[in-house]
């Protein structure tokens, strides 16, 4: 019996450990995210329309997204996915974004880009080691507002919508030749070297952070109970 004990608060120690080793910027890059989904659901006239929030299997949030960061190879784009499950969001994985050269709002160098990831495809692909958006798996720029639905017929065919905030303002973008992979390093210090993050969204084998749970919060207000990932 002492044994099981010694091995359980080993355990603990183990995890504790590796919530503490975020380093600050991830820290502040998963409350930034946090803030950008509140904004995104305080603006239901000018923000992603609700018909396809409540339909994404998972969502990505990369704040901060600097143009110059494109093309220069050695800067990235980095933030946080998380997928619905039957108990409500998961904990989050840090994926991190290169390469591409996206439409930014004229006069905007930075901006803060949201992915919403449709189907069971979709979040296959993302959990690679990496993924070329608009060549391994199909991207749109996502309808706004609450009569974009209507005006398009992007949802029945995309595996990811993706939207860009910037000024205040969301907007569909175009981010084709992005590639998305797992931040390995961030991940690792997150839930531990052998955690894969396809087991951190949907194997609901691990809780979540709580330097990332504000996160968490934020994804599940307002949003209707659904039954998972489909």
């Amino acid at each position: 019996m002492k044994t099981m004990w010694c091995m359980v608060v080993a355990g603990v120690l183990v995890t504790a450990t590796a919530f503490a080793e975020l380093t600050k910027d991830e820290q502040e890059r998963v409350q930034k995210a946090a803030e950008v989904v509140t904004a995104l659901r305080e603006a239901p006239d000018n923000g992603i329309p609700q018909e396809l929030w409540d339909k994404a299997n998972c969502v990505v949030v990369l704040p901060g997204v600097k143009k110059a960061a494109f093309g220069i190879g050695g800067e990235f784009g980095k933030g946080v996915m998380s997928c619905r499950t039957e108990s409500g969001w998961s904990a989050p994985v840090f994926m991190e974004m290169a390469k591409g050269s996206f439409g930014f709002q004229i006069g905007a160098q930075e901006a803060d880009l949201v992915l919403l990831v449709m189907n069971r495809r979709g979040i296959d692909k993302m959990l690679k080691d990496q993924v070329n958006l608009g060549a391994d798996a199909s991207v749109a720029a996502g309808p706004v507002g609450r009569t974009g639905v209507a005006a398009t017929d992007l949802k029945l065919n995309a595996e990811i919508l993706s939207y860009s905030r910037s000024r205040g303002l969301f907007a569909g973008i175009d981010v084709s030749g992005g590639v998305l992979r797992p931040a390995k390093d961030a991940n690792a210090r997150a839930y531990g070297a052998n955690v894969a993050p396809y087991d951190v969204v949907l194997g609901a084998k691990v809780n979540a952070p709580t330097p990332t749970r504000a996160f968490v919060t934020a994804l599940g207000t307002g949003v209707r109970a659904t039954s998972g990932v489909k």
